[in-house]
């Protein structure tokens, strides 16, 4: 629905500068535009490689196992029916440790490997365990520290100060994450339809 909506609206503006006389903006703003795409796609690639890379530089060296380690009391609140030593906890922490630093990129594996985990714990395969939902709401809320991302962007496009985001942006994402648990809790102690 959104490629129509999308579509929709790139068809209305060619049309409009057709009628208007101005396929010439039209034009060099789609070049200008295409040159922006790649410019930032380099950009980014350039931080998801070093940040993934240092993703695993610190899986290798222990540092990550360390980080886990110290996120086990989280992880045992936030996934009670996750036994003690189960893969899925390391896998968990590797997400939520990835996410918490700004790495987008670098939790994706991390999580798909964690859900992988929790679904060998769910007694209702093709049903998403109260696990599997809390996983899901802690990634998608994605408490953040530091917004990689976000500053990237905004230093690509000539921010004067780039990291001016980090505050806010930790709290926007620890109000999220705090009501996303909440509501998982919530969710969790209701009888199924």
């Amino acid at each position: 629905m959104l490629n129509y909506l999308w579509a929709g609206m790139i068809l209305i503006g060619i049309f409009y500068g057709a009628v208007n006389g101005r396929m010439a903006e039209i034009t060099e703003g789609a070049l200008a535009g295409v040159g922006d795409a790649v410019n930032l796609c380099l950009t980014m690639a350039g931080v998801m490689a070093l940040w993934t890379g240092l993703m695993e530089i610190a899986g290798q060296s222990g540092l990550l196992h360390k980080a886990a380690a110290l996120l086990k009391p989280v992880i045992r609140f936030l996934f009670p029916e996750v036994p003690e030593d189960h893969p899925a906890q390391e896998d968990i922490s590797a997400n939520m440790i990835a996410n918490i630093l700004g790495l987008g990129w670098a939790a994706t594996p991390a999580g798909l490997k964690a859900m992988k985990s929790l679904d060998t714990l769910n007694p209702t395969p093709g049903t998403a365990s109260n696990a599997m939902c809390t996983f899901l709401i802690v990634n998608i809320s994605s408490l953040q520290l530091i917004p990689v991302n976000m500053i990237a962007y905004r230093s690509q496009y000539g921010s004067a100060n780039p990291a001016a985001v980090i505050v806010p942006a930790f709290l926007a994402t620890a109000v999220t994450t705090i009501c996303g648990v909440a509501f998982a809790r919530i969710a969790a102690g209701r009888k199924p339809v």
